[in-house]
């Protein structure tokens, strides 16, 4: 798992959890700080130190080979994949290059060791100097709150005001800052990945002319060089357009920040100061605590965090609440104060006190107080501009765009990706989209309208629909299967889903998929690879429905799913996959084959059969982080997050961990940790019902009939019956062999991962786990 986004919203909430992970990119900048500096100390040897020449090659391989790219999100496209890779192939060169002893590197200042220096000063001194200012901001926002809210409620009206206006003054400046701040870490996050390698791929290829076998050597590096060199191209492609949109959401936010929190119906949570009363004579002492509150349990959990010493946590505390009072200020010389009768444990008067006098009504909301509020709700802004629809219209104007592109543009380069003028853009689409125009344009026969023109048309209309062409419903699925290792699996569990969408979708879908792929065909004309054309249509062509960071990062799958599709565009569009009802899309293709089975006899990490998209099951892909449930096949309304936190079970002797003390459990036997409930993308998604305090046992472990990816080798769970969707010959007497359409008995996970325990024919044996479907 790499470090979590910091969401912009958070910024508002300022939870501990969030201080966590802004803490783990702080960490993670000041080790790549350390990484360039003693990268550049080991280059200066080079130069310097000839007689020690070995040593130091030693040294600067080691130093590349120990170093690890750490980056945001639950997986990394294979551009990130090998540009992760790429310090470990560099330190294999250089081992390579050992015994060759004679004097090189002359340039490695120029090459090197300037723009790594120039990079850690520009860009990680940067960070460096904002988190000062933003540790004295947090400081002086916070001493200022602390200081207002001590305030004597009989003081005059007028003095409470100011004081409240200041500290709002205070708040707004605090939380701009915030907000920058974050940004700043993440783009440099993004941006190390190849403003760090860059230059040490030009420090590669200078060190080769010097070797007597250096011909030989830069052959090989030669391929090399430039696959990395399209893989730096395409993460920095993606990182243009990752952040386009993280400022435009910035944006959003400040303007609107109010619409960008987020509220649970489940629960609320964040800061409230409780009241700790003392002996005499010391009275009380009020505490700043970070509150969480169950609804439907009437849970109410609370833990210490003071941002001053270093985000030191307390011991968490979580009691059953009864009663939540409003008290005034004739009964306590404190504002927005309320009074929570605990049901667990008679006769306790806890008192608390919110933030400012909205803060209390949304508690008492939430906690059953009698003063009503309104409840803030998440709004999304509609798409200003063209109505567009997927109608007959809609259609003309897709076909009327590519056939123009077709018949007098296809090699124009930057095709797709260089943009008209705007005005003549919405100009071309007002007469392509009006009842009474449309046909009468004819874009393939005339010039009037240039190619760059016709391009943007086709865009605008695809971004002015009321949702994205691949739907916000299947947007989390298709994002899976592109995290996938296995390229088999990409392509199968997408041609699935492609075929999942509505039928005008589909359609107008496979129209553009196949005039992309003759785009790429004449990519040595315009330019535009399938990697370019996925840059450019990944955002066009489906979109999360919320605008979030985390949503942002997977902006590079969207990528890829649509290289996928361009890449694969006969086989997924021209014919549906095996069990859909679905027609093909005027294309032709094979048949579908099984899926590849490894053997059981192979080594531990292979011996199981590679994962598939079964158009009858659930997508369980083996080598896909997070996977997640089909909402359309099971009937679910959400998913869990891929930021969720790791939940335990109980299933042997139904003791709790010896160290709860930070957790609480469901009634499901899940483990929660505190420090992941922040934020609804960072905690599974229970059931109301669910949740309980903390338990001295929990139930054991149970398995759904589909089985899960949380399957261990020695579980034993008896499924219902299952069918042979592929035929099958075993290649051991343990394993079974069967037609297509054999019935299993007493299916149930077996010892061998990826293989699965049935009956057959009265005969118990193997099963390839892929190769079924349960009944």
């Amino acid at each position: 798992m790499g470090l979590l986004p910091l969401e912009f919203s958070d910024c508002y909430l300022d939870s501990p959890a969030f201080r966590d992970r802004m803490k783990a990119h702080e960490a993670e900048l000041e080790k790549t700080n350390r990484f360039i500096k003693e990268l550049n100390k080991d280059g200066k040897n080079l130069i310097t130190a000839t007689k020690n020449l070995s040593v130091a090659q030693r040294k600067f391989a080691q130093s590349l080979g120990e170093f690890k790219f750490e980056y945001i999100g639950d997986a990394k496209t294979d551009d990130e994949k090998c540009i992760d890779e790429s310090l470990h192939e560099f330190a294999s060169f250089l081992k390579n290059l050992e015994e060759q002893r004679e004097i090189m590197l002359f340039n490695i200042t120029e090459t090197l060791l300037k723009p790594l220096e120039k990079f850690r000063k520009e860009q990680l001194g940067a960070a460096k100097e904002e988190r000062k200012k933003y540790e004295k901001d947090t400081e002086k926002y916070y001493s200022a709150v602390e200081k207002v809210l001590s305030m004597s409620a009989k003081k005059k009206d007028q003095q409470l005001l100011e004081a409240d206006n200041q500290v709002e003054v205070m708040r707004l400046h605090f939380h701009e800052e915030s907000l920058e701040y974050v940004c700043k870490l993440q783009e440099i996050q993004e941006k190390k990945k190849f403003d760090c390698v860059e230059p040490m791929l030009a420090f590669f290829q200078a060190v080769f002319t010097f070797y007597h076998q250096g011909y030989e050597l830069a052959q090989d590096f030669s391929h090399y060089k430039t696959k990395l060199q399209i893989n730096i191209q395409n993460t920095r492609n993606r990182f243009d357009g990752t952040r386009s949109e993280v400022e435009e959401l910035m944006k959003k936010i400040k303007q609107n920040p109010e619409a960008h929190k987020w509220n649970s119906p489940l629960s609320i949570e964040g800061y409230l100061y409780v009241q700790e009363k003392r002996p005499p004579p010391f009275g009380s002492s009020w505490v700043k605590k970070y509150c969480i509150y169950l609804k439907e349990q009437k849970i109410f959990n609370m833990v210490s965090f003071d941002h001053r010493s270093g985000g030191k946590t307390g011991e968490p505390e979580s009691f059953i609440l009864k009663s939540c009072t409003k008290k005034t200020g004739d009964s306590i010389d404190r504002r927005f104060c309320l009074e929570l009768e605990v049901a667990d444990r008679p006769g306790l008067i806890i008192t608390v006190q919110a933030l400012s006098e909205d803060d209390r009504k949304q508690w008492m909301q939430a906690m059953g107080g009698k003063e009503p509020v309104c409840k803030l709700g998440r709004t999304y802004s509609k798409r200003e501009g063209i109505e567009a629809h997927l109608d007959e219209i809609g259609l003309s104007l897709l076909k009327n765009c590519i056939g123009a592109v077709e018949s007098r543009g296809i090699t124009d380069q930057g095709l797709y990706r260089v943009v008209g003028v705007s005005s003549r853009v919405m100009k071309l689409v007002g007469l392509l989209m009006d009842e009474k125009t449309y046909r009468e344009v004819d874009l393939s026969s005339s010039d009037e309208w240039d190619i760059k023109t016709v391009t943007s048309a086709l865009k605008q209309y695809l971004r002015s629909l009321p949702e994205p062409l691949m739907t916000y419903k299947l947007f989390k699925a298709f994002i899976v299967p592109a995290k996938c290792d296995s390229p088999e699996s990409r392509v199968n569990a997408i041609h699935y889903l492609v075929y999942k969408l509505p039928e005008k979708n589909l359609e107008m879908l496979g129209m553009i998929i196949k005039h992309l792929a003759n785009v790429s065909a004449n990519c040595k004309q315009n330019l535009m690879t399938v990697a370019n054309l996925g840059v450019v249509f990944g955002p066009t062509l489906m979109r999360p429905e919320e605008e979030t960071v985390a949503a942002i990062m997977d902006l590079k799958f969207q990528n890829i799913v649509v290289e996928i599709l361009i890449e694969n565009h006969e086989k997924i569009f021209g014919s549906a996959p095996d069990g859909s009802p679905t027609k093909s899309v005027a294309l032709s293709s094979s048949e579908p084959s099984a899926p590849p089975r490894l053997s059981k006899r192979q080594n531990s990490h292979q011996n199981r059969p590679l994962a598939v998209y079964n158009p009858s099951v659930e997508f369980q892909a083996a080598d896909c982080p997070n996977p997640v449930k089909d909402e359309t096949l099971m009937g679910s309304t959400g998913s869990v997050s891929s930021q969720s936190s790791t939940a335990t079970t109980s299933s042997t002797s139904g003791s709790p961990p010896e160290d709860t003390k930070n957790h609480f459990t469901t009634n499901g036997g899940d483990l929660v940790d505190w420090a992941s409930i922040s934020h609804p993308s960072a905690v599974p998604q229970i059931n109301a019902s669910s949740l309980t305090t903390p338990t001295a046992s929990s139930p054991a472990a149970t398995f759904s009939p589909e089985g899960t990816n949380n399957d261990k080798p020695g579980d034993s769970v008896t499924y219902r019956k299952a069918k042979a969707v592929f035929s099958c010959e075993a290649e051991h007497d343990s394993e079974l062999s069967f037609p297509v359409g054999a019935i299993f008995e007493d299916v149930t996970s077996s010892k061998e991962p990826g293989w699965l325990d049935g009956t057959l024919d009265g005969k118990r044996g193997l099963i390839p786990k892929n190769y079924v479907e349960f009944l």
